[in-house]
C-alpha cells in the first residue's frame, strides 16, 4: 500500500479512494472566469483541481480564487521557484513541480522548506517530453527507466531538505510505455501515484488511450488519483475519469449501464433509446446495474444480474428485475416505464 497524504481534505494514497483531477484552461489570473470553471468541474465530479502559474499574476491570483471554491487547489510551477513560494504562502493546497528546472538545489530547499512548514505535498511530475538530456542519452531514447530515474531522482532531492510528502507521476503520449514506467516504479516506491496519459488528444482517441493506459494500471492495482487529458472542455475530462473508474472496478457508486450492440434480431429503435437511458440517469447516484437490451435473446436471460432492465420487442418491450419479467410497455413508454421502476429501487 502506497503512503498517505492530504491534498486540503481530500486523501491520496494510503488505501484511499482513487481521486479524480483536471487543470483549468483559463487564464489563472482571470479569476471569475477560472472560478466559474473549477465550479463546472466540481459540479461534474472532480475532486482536486490544478491551475497554471506561468508568472506573478497567476501566482497572486491564487487566495482569491481560493476563497471561492471548495475543492482542493494545486499550483502547476515550471521554471520559477518564487511563483512556487508566492502560492505557498497564499494558501496553495499541493504544488506541482519538476524540482530539476526551478533552479539550483538552495532554490529546492526554499520550496521544500515553506511546503513542509505549511503541510503543503509536492507532486514530482515528469513527463517524456521533458526528460533530461543526460537520462536520454544514457537509455537511448525516452523508456520507463528513463522516466523512473528522472522522478526518483528529483524525489532524492527534495528528501535531501528533509521532505517527504511527495506523489510521482511519469506521463507520456505512449500508452504502452506510460504503463511500463508507472508499473516499474510502483515496484520501486511506495509513494502515492497521479497516473495519466499525457497529451492523450481530442475525446474520440484521447478516451481510448486514457482508458488503455489508466484503466489498465488501475486494474492491476496501481494508481492513487488520475487526470485524463484531453483537447476538450476540461469537463469532458471529469466524465471520462468517472467512467475508467467504474470500467476498472474501482468505484462502485452510481449506475452501471449495460447495452448490447443491436443485431438483425433488433426490432426496437435501441440506441437512441439507449442514449437516452444515459442521459437521464447521468446524476443518479444509487449503485445499480441497469440493462437496455434488444431482443428476448439478450435480455431477461444474459442481463439477468441486472437490478432492472428494458429488452425490445416488435414496437413493445418488456420490463424485467434480476432476469424477472415485470411487465410489457409500447416502445414510446418504455424508457419512462423503466425510469419510474428505477424511482422505486
Amino acid at each position: 500500500m502506497t503512503k498517505r497524504l492530504m491534498v486540503g481534505k481530500v486523501p491520496v494514497g494510503g488505501g484511499a479512494p482513487v481521486s479524480v483531477q483536471s487543470m483549468c484552461n483559463t487564464k489563472t489570473d482571470d479569476v471569475a472566469a477560472t472560478v466559474a470553471q473549477i465550479k463546472a468541474l466540481e459540479a461534474a465530479g472532480c475532486e482536486i483541481v490544478r491551475v497554471a502559474i506561468p508568472d506573478q499574476a497567476a501566482a497572486e491570483a491564487v487566495d482569491r480564487i481560493k476563497e471561492q471554491i471548495s475543492i482542493p487547489l494545486i499550483a502547476d510551477i515550471h521554471f520559477n521557484y518564487k511563483f512556487a513560494l508566492e502560492c505557498a504562502e497564499r494558501g496553495i493546497d499541493a504544488l506541482r513541480i519538476n524540482p530539476g528546472n526551478i533552479g539550483g538545489e538552495e532554490k529546492v530547499k526554499a520550496v521544500a522548506d515553506v511546503c513542509r512548514r505549511k503541510g503543503i505535498p509536492i507532486r514530482v511530475g515528469v513527463n517524456g517530453g521533458s526528460l533530461e538530456k543526460e537520462l536520454r542519452a544514457k537509455y537511448g531514447g525516452i523508456t520507463a527507466e528513463a522516466l523512473v530515474e528522472s522522478a526518483m531522482g528529483h524525489v532524492h532531492l527534495l528528501n535531501k531538505f528533509d521532505f517527504d510528502d511527495i506523489c510521482i507521476s511519469v506521463k507520456c503520449s505512449d500508452v504502452p510505455l506510460t504503463m511500463r514506467a508507472y508499473t516499474l516504479l510502483s515496484q520501486q516506491t511506495d509513494y502515492p501515484l497521479h497516473l495519466g496519459v499525457t497529451e492523450a488528444g481530442t475525446p474520440s482517441m484521447g478516451m481510448v488511450k486514457s482508458a488503455m493506459g489508466i484503466g489498465g494500471l488501475l486494474c492491476m492495482g496501481i494508481g492513487d488519483t488520475i487526470r485524463v487529458t484531453l483537447t476538450a472542455d476540461p469537463v469532458e475530462e471529469i466524465y471520462a475519469a468517472h467512467k475508467i473508474l467504474k470500467a476498472a472496478g474501482v468505484r462502485k457508486e452510481g449506475v452501471n449501464l449495460i447495452a448490447c450492440p443491436t443485431c438483425g434480431r433488433t426490432r426496437i429503435d435501441l440506441i437512441p433509446m439507449a442514449e437516452e437511458v444515459e442521459r437521464r440517469l447521468a446524476n443518479c447516484k444509487k449503485n445499480i446495474t441497469v440493462a437496455v437490451m434488444g431482443c428476448a435473446v439478450n435480455g431477461p436471460g444474459e442481463a439477468a444480474a441486472a437490478d432492472i432492465g428494458i429488452a425490445g420487442g416488435k414496437g413493445e418491450g418488456l420490463l424485467f428485475r434480476k432476469g424477472e419479467i415485470l411487465y410489457k410497455a409500447p416502445q414510446e413508454q418504455l424508457v419512462d416505464a423503466l425510469m419510474a421502476e428505477i424511482e422505486k429501487l
